[in-house]
């Protein structure tokens, strides 16, 4: 019977010592998980990333760890599982993530100023294709199936119009979809598109500005999609609200310091943040409605 009770009370103690392994949400045995979708080049984001969770560990005490799954949908699923707390989704990713997992944004990115942007259609200057009808049996790069301006709302607009293109694909990001078209692989890119600032272009094109100098005359838009909210912060659905509304108010202060604004706008070109809610992305929803596409033909 000693045996028995002895090996009980090991058997006991093992349980629970597995169960409290993980530690408590965010601490080192069990950091908040903050997820990226890879609409940059992947180094690039992983670099700001990790440099957003070094802010937030400043700020609110909780330690972080951060991904970059190599497409939208793992990000998506991620959430769903809980591998993932936080996303910095796109749009439509995160009305998908809304609708099949119940996550809830909180922030919503600025850019000079705006909390909008646009897809564009872009094509290489010598191409003769100068309008939409021109698509007409041509090849499209597009970024991500869950890209709001680099598939959606284009592919939409090509829809209502009647222009059906030869072949598609997907290129895997905004910078990606831009090099096809410059590169000669796809007649056609998708990708986003935001009002110059200063001078300077404000577009996807400008992500590889540097290693292509001649990419704004070489690379033109020819079509812009409707105006769409810009993308999110999002938070898993049963996520802690008290730790949510501390790591909401670092990443404002975050973005309102010097080093903050930088790493922010090195990510994903943002100046700042706005609080949000759920609401605030139904005109998105509507304009799908619209414009024929329900978020469930993408929830497989």
């Amino acid at each position: 019977m000693k045996i028995i009770y002895l090996v009980s009370m090991m058997l006991i103690i093992l349980i629970l010592t597995g169960c409290t392994e993980k530690g408590e949400p965010g601490t080192a045995s069990n950091p908040i998980k903050m997820y990226f979708v890879p609409s940059m080049e992947a180094g690039k984001v992983v670099t700001s990333g990790n440099a957003i969770a070094e802010g937030l560990e400043k700020l609110t005490g909780y330690k972080f760890k951060i991904a970059v799954p190599t497409n939208y949908a793992a990000v998506i699923e991620a959430m769903g599982t809980n591998q993932a707390d936080i996303g910095w989704l796109p749009t439509f990713a995160y009305i998908l993530a809304n609708q099949k997992y119940q996550a809830h944004v909180a922030l919503t990115t600025v850019r000079n100023g705006l909390e909008k942007y646009r897809g564009q259609l872009v094509v290489r200057a010598d191409s003769g294709i100068e309008s939409l009808q021109d698509i007409n049996g041509k090849i499209v790069a597009y970024t991500d199936a869950s890209s709001t301006s680099g598939y959606i709302y284009p592919s939409a607009l090509l829809k209502m119009n009647g222009i059906k293109a030869d072949k598609y694909y997907f290129a895997g990001g905004h910078p990606q979809a831009i090099l096809a078209v410059y590169q000669g692989s796809a007649d056609v890119g998708c990708s986003y598109w935001s009002p110059p600032h200063n001078n300077e272009p404000q577009d996807a094109r400008k992500a590889v500005l540097e290693t292509y100098p001649d990419i704004m005359e070489k690379v033109i838009p020819i079509a812009f999609t409707d105006w769409i909210p810009n993308d999110t912060v999002t938070f898993r659905n049963g996520f802690s609200e008290e730790m949510k509304a501390s790591i909401v108010d670092a990443l404002l202060k975050f973005a309102a310091s010097p080093e903050g604004h930088d790493v922010l706008f090195e990510l994903y070109s943002v100046d700042n943040f706005v609080k949000s809610s759920d609401s605030d992305y139904d005109i998105v929803r509507q304009s799908l409605e619209t414009l024929g596409f329900g978020a469930e033909e993408f929830i497989k």
